[in-house]
C-alpha cells in the first residue's frame, strides 16, 4: 500500500509502476463512483456496470491525466459521461423491446418487503429523480447529494455556472411540484 493519500503521489506512482497505488485510487474513489452512477441511472445493475466501465477507463487512461482539475473531478465527468450513455443506451433499448412487454413483465413492479419509512423515502427520491431531464438531474444529484460547488460543478460538466444555477432550480421546482402531487 502505498504510504500517502495525495492524488498527484498515487498517480505518478502508478505511472511508474506500482498497480498498488491504482488499487488505492480505486479504494479511495470506488464508492462515490458507485453512487454517482447509481443516482444518475436509478438502479445497482446499471450503476454498477458504469462503475465497472469507469474503473476500466481510469487504470487505461490514468498514464494521460494531466493535473488540470483534480482527480477527483477528472473521475466525475467520466462517471457523468458513462451514465448518460447508459442512459440513452435503455432508452434505445426499452423502444426496441416496448412491443415485447406484456403487463406481468413491467420492470418496475416491486414486491415491498419492509414497510420501512425510511427506504420508502429514498425509493421515492429516486423514482422522482429518474423523472427529471438528465442535466437537471445530473446537477442536481452533484449538489443536493454529493455536496459539489457550482465551480466544481462546472469543471466536471464544462457548463457554465449560470446554466448549472438554472438547471439545479428547475430541477428542485420539478422535484417540490411532484412531492406536492403525490401527497395529493
Amino acid at each position: 500500500m502505498p504510504e500517502t493519500d495525495n492524488d498527484f503521489e498515487l498517480v505518478k506512482s502508478f505511472i511508474e509502476g506500482n498497480e498498488d497505488a491504482f488499487n488505492h485510487i480505486v479504494k479511495k474513489y470506488q464508492q462515490k463512483i458507485y453512487w454517482h452512477a447509481r443516482r444518475m441511472l436509478g438502479n445497482h445493475l446499471d450503476a454498477d456496470e458504469v462503475a465497472q466501465q469507469v474503473i476500466i477507463v481510469l487504470y487505461n487512461k490514468l498514464k494521460t491525466f494531466n493535473f488540470r482539475s483534480s482527480l477527483y473531478t477528472w473521475i466525475y465527468r467520466i462517471v457523468s459521461t458513462r451514465s448518460i450513455n447508459q442512459i440513452k443506451k435503455n432508452k434505445v433499448k426499452r423502444l426496441l423491446s416496448i412491443d415485447e412487454i406484456r403487463e406481468n413483465d413491467l420492470p418496475y413492479q416491486r414486491d415491498i418487503i419492509d414497510d420501512i419509512s425510511n427506504k420508502q423515502q429514498i425509493e421515492k427520491v429516486h423514482n422522482l429523480l429518474q423523472k427529471l431531464p438528465v442535466k437537471q438531474r445530473e446537477v442536481f444529484i452533484m449538489r443536493a447529494f454529493d455536496q459539489l460547488s457550482y465551480e466544481e460543478i462546472s469543471k466536471i460538466t464544462g457548463k457554465s455556472i449560470g446554466g448549472l444555477k438554472a438547471n439545479y432550480f428547475h430541477a428542485l421546482k420539478k422535484i417540490v411540484r411532484m412531492m406536492k402531487n403525490e401527497k395529493g
